[in-house]
């Protein structure tokens, strides 16, 4: 296993192999729905994480969903990029800042291939949070074309390395 990079110290906390507890979706202008996700969060001794998630559904088993990207942060600072690509076709770069135990991100970018299925993904917001028992939950907020900034998604993990 490689070191941790000594600038990755305030978001450290992430490293690891997550699988979800509860995992439930919503949006407005789609059906609620729940899966089943791990998520991986790797140090490879850069000053970031290299990360993964894959989702399923959780009776078939079916792949639903796939993302990779990098989770970066300025050494000296508390200031984050996320820079994560989407199976569906869409590729997002979020800004923000680690704080204890905590991370706000918002879209600086969201970029969508030109078959993408509508509506258009125009903004994103994210927090991560490492709760007092352990589990890490995080909430994903979306606006799109047709729907303001909205609670999307909202997962619980618990470790599983």
């Amino acid at each position: 296993m490689a070191k941790v990079h000594e600038a990755l110290k305030p978001i450290q906390w992430l490293i690891g192999t997550w699988e979800s507890v509860t995992a439930k979706g919503s949006f407005p202008t789609i059906k609620d729905f729940s899966y089943n996700e791990v998520i991986k969060f790797l140090s490879i001794g850069q000053p970031l994480l290299n990360y993964e998630a894959h989702s399923r559904h959780p009776e078939s088993g079916a792949p639903m969903h796939l993302e990779r990207g990098f989770l970066r942060i300025k050494p000296g600072t508390s200031q984050v990029a996320f820079m994560v690509a989407h199976n569906f076709g869409l590729a997002v770069l979020e800004e923000g800042e680690a704080t204890d135990h905590e991370l706000k991100l918002t879209s600086k970018s969201v970029e969508r291939m030109s078959f993408a299925k509508d509506p258009a993904v125009k903004a994103i917001r994210k927090r991560f949070c490492l709760n007092a028992d352990g589990t890490l939950e995080i909430q994903t907020d979306m606006e799109t074309d047709t729907t303001p900034m909205t609670n999307h998604l909202r997962v619980v993990y618990k470790r599983s390395d």
